[in-house]
């Protein structure tokens, strides 16, 4: 089980506000805004965090949404706010018969996911 994850930016405050609004659906808050920007979900847990730094590349995460209406909502934000959409939301039977997502990436090009993993 991960505890959390880090990642870097060149450009902290253009990922910052990327983040803030893709991740508000699925329950995602800014809560430390210092030099390490961190973010929580309503159980109050830190688990994502955003530094300054040379970007990775490659890698590929997702976000756990509450349904598909908080999939749908998060993936339509991330091109409204400086990110790349790639994969429209839908099911991914392949994977599971509930498997809903989506796929953007990142204002530093990153792969980044919004999945629900409950019925319709």
């Amino acid at each position: 089980m991960l505890d959390h994850l880090e990642i870097r930016t060149r450009r902290l405050d253009d990922c910052v506000a990327f983040y803030r609004q893709v991740l508000e659906p699925t329950g995602y808050r800014l809560v430390v805004d210092g030099p390490k920007k961190g973010f929580g979900s309503n159980g109050g847990r830190l688990d994502f965090w955003i530094v300054e730094g040379e970007p990775s590349i490659d890698v590929h995460y997702a976000f756990l949404a509450a349904d598909r209406a908080a999939v749908d909502r998060a993936y339509v934000r991330s091109g409204q706010h400086g990110g790349v959409q790639e994969r429209a939301p839908a099911v991914l039977p392949q994977i599971h018969p509930h498997y809903y997502a989506g796929f953007a990436h990142d204002p530093d090009g990153r792969l980044i996911e919004f999945v629900s993993h409950v019925p319709v």
